[in-house]
């Protein structure tokens, strides 16, 4: 209670206690005039048809965007234009509004639950901060140093030995490299170690352009002393200019070892850019999976979606996206290539060799003789694409039309890159508490809040410096999860797999955790869907909302929901044309001592009557089997 104390102290920026309605007209309301007070939870009932959403959206919602729009510069309302006024004389005391409606989940497959509730974007900034770095290649652990640290180790582990310092120009690349090696001769070197031999470097010098190849400049050959120390230094800054941050130390044995001022495994010589919020997004080409695109899926065009029964003949619609036979070109291709391995169009596919099947699927660079029907005696020589290739082409370059035929045949497959994780590989190798950021998104919220609780005894002293405010923006907006009862939801979770309801409340979630004050929140039957467990929470949180110094109006016809509010507002008496009138308002207690039905059927002056019969069915069952969809287990 002294959350809500404090909050009703604060002025109104307004001037109004009240928001006032006068002659709303819109859809089937009549001409009505309403006053109810601001900054309380505010619930407007009624039966279905009587005019609730007329009130709360067309109207009020409506009315505020417009006033929003014509806040706009005249240049800017010409581009987005101006909304049309809602049918009502005068509103007065309204605040910027927000509508939470059920009817607004993103389609966008690329909108997860995390994205939405900014919880992934702090995680994106506590592992471009302070997570540990692993390679791919040998799951070791990534070091990065500065030059004078490179310096030492050197001095320090190669003493009295005879070494070579490389810096790293190509690494696994084709191309003659004419150029480079005038370029390296200008800079006054003599020698470079192409592919793993050492030598030396002659005018017009060049390599195989079609071979892939490993160069490194030949920067010094020196015994380590430390009396040498500054022509050892010298040779570093050299190196590391040319090799861009990196060099590399060979010894007399050939063993080479690796250096670098960022991220790199001291083993193989692998390096990774310096990581970024960018580097665990899905939504950036910094991050994503060249696969998949970030999407953690592939759509492909498979032989068995092509040919889903094979006792079928191609003259009977074997090959799917074919058809029956028809005189049309490609059948007489196919006839013609099945011809040359003496088969015929009514050879059922399970008996035409799979090699005789893969040209047909893929085509071959054998020119297909198919006889002239003009001139006849007389062949046309023609290529054969294939039939997934054609299908494939169409795909990526036909009209919506055409993609949406070929949709047929294609089936949605999880991305062998990232196994469905969305990111690129190297995004993958940096681990928090021996967790990447993929592994934490396939968490529930509960699990993911248990995880993130004591995190800081997990971490280095260094690390908590960095994530320990990080880490206080995450438990706030997983605390808001909670608070509305959307523990079991993952941050993975794509946002059109979501109930209206869930939905709803993400955004509700999301709305408390901006924190924002003077604003009027619209909602649409929150509760629908909650067990009764979830919707305490529910309205907890519409509480949080109204004590931060907003007003809370609730479209709902949930009992508890309406006890718990703070005003009443109910709609009716009947639907349509025989709704749209104020039947009765006023607090809860006050509104019980009305003689209106809502008010009846709430104190138990009235009650829903049950058929004492139910109708007897028929004995057939809808068996369901394997179902795997989000959280269901087989």
């Amino acid at each position: 209670m002294a959350r809500k104390r404090t909050a009703q102290k604060l002025k109104d920026p307004s001037g109004f206690d009240h928001i006032e309605i006068l002659g709303a007209r819109e859809h089937n309301l009549k001409n009505i005039n309403l006053t109810f007070p601001r900054n309380q939870l505010v619930v407007i009932t009624g039966i279905s048809g009587s005019g609730k959403s007329s009130l709360a959206f067309d109207t009020i919602y409506a009315e505020g965007q417009r006033r929003y729009m014509e806040s706009f510069s005249a240049y800017a309302r010409s581009f987005i234009g101006n909304l049309e006024r809602p049918d009502v004389d005068k509103i007065n005391g309204l605040s910027p509004v927000i509508s939470i409606e059920q009817k607004t989940t993103s389609r966008n497959p690329r909108s997860t639950v995390g994205t939405v509730t900014e919880i992934y974007d702090f995680m994106r900034l506590l592992y471009a901060r302070t997570a540990e770095a692993f390679s791919y290649e040998t799951g070791e652990k990534m070091v990065r140093q500065s030059e004078d640290q490179i310096i030492d180790t050197i001095l320090e582990k190669f003493k009295g030995q005879n070494i070579t310092i490389l810096s790293p120009v190509v690494k696994g690349r084709k191309g003659h490299y004419r150029e480079l090696f005038v370029q390296i001769r200008k800079g006054g070197f003599t020698k470079a170690r192409i592919d793993g031999k050492i030598e030396e470097l002659k005018p017009k010098m060049q390599v195989d352009r079609f071979k892939i190849h490993d160069i490194e400049i030949v920067i010094d050959r020196l015994a380590v002393d430390s009396k040498d120390r500054f022509r050892i230094a010298q040779s570093i800054n050299v190196a590391l200019k040319d090799g861009k941050g990196v060099l590399m130390v060979m010894e007399e044995k050939g063993i080479v070892y690796h250096y670098s001022k960022f991220l790199m495994d001291p083993k193989s010589g692998l390096s990774y850019d310096e990581p970024a919020p960018n580097t665990f997004s899905f939504n950036s080409p910094y991050g994503a999976c060249p696969t998949c695109n970030g999407l953690g899926q592939i759509e492909e065009i498979t032989e068995d979606s092509v040919v889903p029964d094979k006792s079928l003949s191609i003259s009977r619609g074997g090959i799917l996206p074919l058809g029956a036979y028809r005189d049309i070109w490609i059948f007489k291709k196919v006839e013609a290539i099945l011809k040359r391995y003496k088969m015929s169009l009514t050879t059922p596919i399970r008996k035409i060799p799979d090699e005789v099947m893969k040209v047909l699927f893929y085509g071959d660079d054998v020119p297909v003789a198919v006889p002239s029907v003009k001139y006849p005696g007389t062949d046309w020589n023609t290529k054969f694409e294939g039939i997934i290739n054609f299908l494939q082409k169409q795909r990526d370059e036909g009209t919506e039309a055409t993609r949406r035929w070929v949709g047929d045949f294609t089936l949605v497959k999880t991305c062998p890159e990232c196994k469905g994780m969305r990111l690129k590989k190297e995004s993958l190798h940096f681990r928090i508490d021996k967790k990447n950021i993929a592994e934490l998104a396939e968490m529930n919220i509960d699990a993911l809040n248990h995880w993130v609780s004591d995190l800081e005894s997990r971490l280095s002293e260094k690390q908590n410096v960095i994530a320990t405010e990080i880490l206080k923006e995450l438990r706030k907006r997983i605390g808001f999860l909670l608070d509305v009862g959307l523990n079991y939801l993952h941050l993975n979770r794509p946002l059109k797999t979501l109930s209206g309801g869930e939905a709803q409340r993400i955004r509700l979630a999301t709305q408390i955790g901006t924190q924002l004050v003077g604003v009027l929140y619209i909602l649409d039957e929150p509760s629908i869907g909650l067990h009764a467990r979830d919707n305490v929470k529910l309205i907890k949180a519409l509480k949080d909302l109204r004590d931060l110094g907003n007003t809370v109006i609730v479209v709902e016809h949930d009992k508890e929901m309406m006890m718990e509010s703070d005003y009443i507002i109910d709609i009716g008496p009947g639907a349509g044309r025989h709704g749209g009138k104020i039947v009765a308002l006023g607090t809860p207690k006050e509104f019980l001592k009305t003689d209106s039905a809502t008010a009846k059927f709430l104190s138990g002056k009235d009650r829903i009557l049950f058929s004492a019969e139910r109708r007897k069915g028929n004995g057939e069952k809808l068996i369901l089997k394997e179902s795997t969809g989000n959280n269901l287990k087989r």
